[in-house]
């Protein structure tokens, strides 16, 4: 979760809500495509923040660029404009996006490896070390690390789990060497 009070409770409102009027998977895929395009694009901060514009141009501005988003979504982004909190809006998204994974038994995960995984190598990865931290599936991400010689090392949370060959050449030069 962020560090965000205001973050925290605007997310929480809007997991509510979603969860409520039972469209948690639907407003958590909105999520999840508006934080890649806040990523992808900074503009859109600048925009909301500029005084030129009215709270009804805004509220257009958002309408389209977020066609077909569950209104439930909207609605929380309008309230965010209507209070001038629109500079919270990663955070928000960001702990919306930790509240939906947690409900649904999902944990992120970071995988380094030599290599890009296969499908089968995720998924496989994903059932071995999901119980292990109380969940059902990892949704994983593969970052390439080559002086890890081969093997691979999960993070999950704060919890690292190492299988590479070059913590096991350290190991070994640690019981070696004393």
């Amino acid at each position: 979760m962020s560090r965000s009070i205001v973050a925290e409770r605007y997310a929480t409102g809007l997991f509510k809500a979603a969860q409520e009027q039972g469209v948690l998977l639907a407003v958590h895929t909105d999520v999840r495509e508006l934080q890649a395009a806040l990523n992808d694009n900074n503009g859109f901060g600048e925009l909301m923040s500029l005084p030129q514009l009215s709270l009804l141009k805004k509220r257009e501005l958002i309408a389209n660029i977020l066609p077909g988003a569950q209104e439930v979504l909207l609605n929380a982004l309008y309230v965010m404009l209507d209070a001038d909190r629109m500079d919270e809006l990663s955070n928000v998204l960001e702990d919306f996006h930790q509240l939906a994974n947690s409900a649904s038994g999902v944990a992120e995960a970071t995988v380094y490896a030599t290599r890009p995984l296969t499908e089968q190598e995720e998924t496989a990865i994903s059932s071995a070390f999901a119980h292990k931290v109380g969940k059902q599936s990892l949704q994983i991400q593969t970052i390439i690390e080559p002086q890890l010689i081969g093997g691979i090392r999960l993070q999950i949370g704060n919890r690292i789990f190492d299988s590479s060959i070059s913590n096991k050449l350290a190991k070994l030069q640690r019981t070696l060497i004393g």
